[in-house]
């Protein structure tokens, strides 16, 4: 399993938009890419339009091929892309623990 982050950044009276926009499309899009396991989305409480991504995928291929490079890939971004003030910094991690 590997777990992607992704952070993206909106302006602030965008908030309520984006949450509800990226909530949309990860229940009807993300969640179902094949080697999608679940997601987690944040909403930071310092800094009103930072938001943080976190899914769970079976695979770093599943996200990085699998997902980006099929048609649902720009779907998502569609929905959610028109609110980025800048592009998204995504990253991709190995658990080392779990509590």
């Amino acid at each position: 399993m590997i777990v992607e982050v992704a952070e993206f950044k909106v302006a602030a009276q965008d908030r309520d938009a984006f949450s509800a926009a990226i909530a949309r499309a990860a229940s009807t899009v993300l969640a179902k890419a094949a080697g999608y396991r679940r997601h987690r989305i944040l909403s930071c409480r310092e800094s009103p339009g930072r938001f943080v991504l976190t899914v769970e995928w079976d695979s770093l291929e599943a996200h990085t091929v699998g997902f980006r490079q099929s048609p649902a890939s720009a779907e998502w971004r569609a929905i959610i892309g028109p609110f980025f003030q800048q592009p998204p910094h995504v990253e991709h991690f190995d658990v080392a623990a779990d509590g």
